[in-house]
């Protein structure tokens, strides 16, 4: 009798085996599922933090710009205020 006790003993860990195997498949499957999202999504947050870059790098170049045109402005303004300035004193 001990010899179909252990026969069935065999069976349960054949079986608990065979779950724990699938088991281990289907997350080592979901495990390979996660990290291609993962390596998508870090591909699409490198594309989005190079096109903050640009945009950051674009608005210092305005930046500069605009200090420039203030600059350019002032002194056209300077030039202005010279010019009328020295035809008000010779009128």
């Amino acid at each position: 009798m001990e010899t179909g006790k252990q026969g069935k003993a065999e069976d349960s860990f054949k079986n608990f085996g065979k779950k724990i195997d699938a088991f281990i498949e289907e997350v080592n499957e979901a495990g390979g599922k996660l990290q291609k999202e993962f390596q998508q999504k870090y591909e699409e947050l490198k594309v989005s933090a190079e096109k903050l870059k640009k945009e950051a790098e674009n608005k210092e170049r305005w930046k500069e710009v605009e200090t420039s045109l203030r600059k350019a402005g002032e002194e056209l303004g300077n030039a202005f205020k010279t010019a009328f300035g020295k035809r008000k004193d010779q009128a």
